[in-house]
């Protein structure tokens, strides 16, 4: 399994989103422009600009006719996918940590950060037209903490988010209340994911653990013990299998000795908690990983710049999911 090295990005990897058909996969970084790729041979297909600062998060809408970017410069943006232009411009309060389409696409929520006095905050617009229209429904979160991920729940009646305080939170979008939480990890969540199906979440935390729950009770099912910071997590459509990305945090690499085993991308069976595998290739941090919607590939996204495609061989394809073959 040979990696297609995508370089387009000049700064770290914060997101990357495979389109639902799987032929396109969309990056974007600390940098100011997000990038369009081939996710078959990684050609560039293009950019989108028009933010002036660090973008946190994107996502692309059912069709690919649209995307939505949220930045540091505290706006959202929406592009036409095939041409980039820009559709339509939403300013926020505060820098916007993430952004995501509900399911059906009629609905577009941002995540905006703590700061300048202002508490995390969830801001869901209706779209019509392809475009975010009308004032945006509130859900204030917590003002103590940092939010860093968002993700419609099922039927899109609820947001899932993940903070710095380690606890993850579940909003009722018509009452825009709290209504559960999960107090399990002991560091900051990074980053939440779900299962193709939305019955399953995984959680990537700082405190070296990433964690398999049921949606619906919020029980833990299974623990994933990597010994190292956790920073981003992807579930198999395909196989029992989820992928493991992180290290030392980005601070501390210049300052301590660094093994460069942490910045593998792991494999762990889903239903037996063992490690399966692993993918070097990174040379800092592991920040982002996303499977492809039909699970014969994955990118991961690092602090060293990086996209790095993966297209699994037929002997993997073939494998039981409690072996690995690459």
């Amino acid at each position: 399994m040979r990696p297609i090295l995508l370089k387009g990005h000049e700064r770290s990897i914060t997101h990357l989103k495979f389109n639902r058909d799987g032929d396109l996969l969309f990056s974007c970084s600390k940098a100011t422009f997000p990038c369009l790729w081939r996710s078959d041979t990684g050609e560039r297909i293009g950019t989108y600009g028009g933010h002036n600062g660090a973008i946190w998060s994107l996502d692309v809408d059912f069709d690919s006719t649209t995307v939505v970017t949220g930045s540091a410069d505290m706006s959202a943006k929406v592009f036409d996918c095939e041409t980039g232009k820009e559709l339509a411009h939403l300013g926020q309060k505060a820098p916007v940590r993430w952004v995501g389409y509900a399911e059906g696409d009629k609905q577009l929520l941002t995540l905006t950060d703590q700061v300048m006095g202002h508490a995390p905050s969830i801001q869901i617009y209706n779209i019509e037209g392809r475009r975010p229209v009308g004032p945006p429904v509130e859900i204030v979160g917590p003002q103590t903490t940092k939010l860093n991920t968002a993700l419609w729940g099922p039927d899109n009646k609820t947001v899932f988010a993940c903070g710095d305080d380690a606890i993850v939170r579940v909003f009722d979008v018509s009452t825009r209340k709290q209504i559960a939480e999960i107090k399990d990890h002991s560091k900051a969540i990074n980053r939440i994911a779900f299962d193709k199906h939305g019955l399953l979440l995984m959680t990537a935390s700082k405190d070296g653990t990433s964690r398999l729950y049921d949606v619906k009770t919020l029980e833990r099912l299974k623990t994933f013990d990597t010994g190292r910071p956790v920073n981003g997590v992807s579930i198999s459509p395909l196989k029992d299998h989820i992928i493991l990305g992180g290290g030392q945090s980005a601070e501390s690499v210049t300052t301590s000795r660094v093994d460069n085993s942490q910045f593998r991308v792991r494999f762990f069976h889903t239903v037996f908690e063992t490690e399966l595998g692993s993918v070097p290739g990174h040379f800092g941090p592991v920040n982002v990983l996303a499977f492809s919607p039909d699970g014969q590939s994955f990118a991961s996204g690092g602090e060293d710049g990086y996209v790095r495609l993966h297209h699994f061989d037929e002997d993997y394809l073939a494998a039981s999911s409690d072996h690995m073959a690459f």
